[in-house]
């Protein structure tokens, strides 16, 4: 069981996160279930809600899998969004060693 967490995968967030990447950010989320994944959020300009609330239901499953979900990168429209919503990513964030 150790060894799923050591193929860490990165996933790249689209600068645009709305409506209609809602769905293709869950799929791709679906997609790397099964091990540690970091997420890039460095090029993001624009999030809705919606994908808000994806990111944060997936970081849930990952801690109910016993996995690490974390976010290497953000964007400072990214940190804006998700403290003008409620949300608190500084928990998610990469830790440095």
């Amino acid at each position: 069981m150790a060894s799923r967490n050591t193929a860490r995968k990165k996933l790249k967030l689209a600068p645009v996160l709305d409506l209609n990447e809602a769905t293709v950010l869950h799929e791709r989320l679906l997609a790397l279930k099964g091990g540690a994944v970091t997420i890039d959020a460095s090029a993001v300009e624009r999030v809705g809600a919606l994908c808000v609330q994806v990111l944060m239901a997936a970081a849930r499953s990952w801690e109910e899998d016993h996995l690490s979900f974390t976010f290497a990168e953000v964007s400072d429209a990214f940190i804006k969004t998700t403290q003008l919503i409620g949300v608190d990513v500084a928990p998610l964030m990469a830790k440095e060693i």
